[in-house]
């Protein structure tokens, strides 16, 4: 049973309290940093059904959407203030871990479940199975720290012999033939890759295998397997090696970029113009996504030689894993709750602000009518 919607002026008291920074999140107590709630950034506040009784969710996993939860979850908290919400940014890998033992009501991950991923004991998804649910979109920036060169171009080969250690200086000729009007310097070339398991790392080596085909010889896999290079955990880590390693290049969602004002990669694709990560061009090149998932499994695939205009070909759509049934029942109306936010009009609106690429409609509506169904 769901009660009522908060009334409005319930819903400014609660963004009010919020505002003196009352703490809202739990811990989850699994290592790592779990996110925390911050003041409302407005008095605006969601209008959410909220759960009868409270409850908590706990979360972990990809850290490429760690910004939009925690501005998911600071919105969600404002409506729906005795609702404990935790979410821990420890990377695909170990959110997938975590929710197999059965310590997390939902995981994160960068990348649909593998046959392997899917299997789960039977006490975590009693009866059911668990199924890979599109949430979050957004381009994998290509950062780069190179003093005085702005409006970098590559394309997918020259990216794969980068980050495979077979270019190690940026004024190699094959990034002067593609960046002809550019004085490239005489610098090492210092690739930073994710040190732990990645969804992240799993969708760039996607894209080189799609895109620059035999020159990128590694399996589409979450580990790193490509030579040299440095390595960091976490996205967070890695944008902070890009910042203070003149010559380095990594990878990781935009908001990071954004925030510590790196310079990104703009890729040559066949299109008239070399594509830029943006909102806007990364919803261009997800919109073409299709649905390969089966029953309520909502997995994606991707064109990674896409050289539609204006449409960037090295996007991530971020999923929440969950069981279709056999959900813990103390958790189940908050999760159901809080994912049916996450997944509609006004959740998916919040992400624009963040450098985030909301769902196509399409799919935003299957999330929804599967979200609708958990048991």
């Amino acid at each position: 049973m769901r009660i009522r919607r908060p009334s409005r002026h319930d819903r400014w008291k609660r963004a009010a309290v919020l505002a003196l920074g009352t703490g809202l999140l739990v811990s989850c107590g699994a290592g790592g940093t779990d996110e925390k709630a911050e003041p409302a950034a407005s008095a605006a506040v969601p209008d959410i059904d909220c759960p009868s009784g409270g409850g908590q969710v706990r979360g972990s996993g990809s850290s490429a959407q760690q910004n939009a939860m925690k501005r998911w979850m600071q919105q969600y908290q404002a409506a729906c203030g005795d609702v404990q919400l935790a979410y821990n940014p420890l990377g695909s890998g170990a959110g997938v871990a975590q929710f197999q033992r059965g310590a997390t009501a939902f995981g994160g991950t960068d990348q649909p479940l593998t046959s392997e991923d899917r299997s789960v004991p039977q006490d975590v998804c009693r009866g059911g199975r668990a199924i890979d649910l599109p949430m979050v979109g957004g381009p994998i920036a290509l950062g780069y720290n190179i003093p005085g060169v702005t409006g970098l171009v590559l394309d997918a080969p020259t990216l794969a012999r980068i980050f495979d250690a077979r270019i190690t200086r940026w004024n190699h000729s094959a990034i002067q033939r593609l960046n002809p009007d550019v004085k490239l310097p005489d610098l090492p070339v210092v690739p930073v890759h994710r040190a732990d398991d990645s969804g992240t790392t799993q969708n760039l080596n996607a894209y080189l295998k799609g895109a620059a085909g035999d020159r990128w010889p590694y399996p589409a896999d979450k580990k790193w397997q490509a030579r040299g290079g440095h390595s960091a955990n976490g996205s967070d880590a890695v944008s902070t090696a890009v910042t203070q390693t003149e010559g380095a290049i990594g990878y990781f969602e935009l908001s990071f970029a954004v925030k510590r004002k790196i310079d990104t990669v703009r890729i040559a694709t066949g299109a008239t113009e070399p594509v830029a990560p943006t909102t806007t061009s990364a919803s261009a090149g997800i919109a073409a996504a299709k649905v390969a998932g089966e029953g309520k499994d909502l997995r994606l695939t991707f064109d990674y030689k896409t050289s539609a205009e204006g449409a960037y070909p090295l996007v991530l759509v971020t999923y929440e894993i969950v069981c279709d049934t056999g959900n813990r029942p103390e958790s189940l109306p908050a999760l159901k709750s809080f994912l049916t936010y996450t997944a509609g009009e006004e959740g998916q609106e919040e992400l624009h602000a963040i450098h985030y690429a909301p769902l196509p409609e399409s799919v935003a509506v299957q999330v929804r009518e599967v979200i609708s169904t958990l048991s």
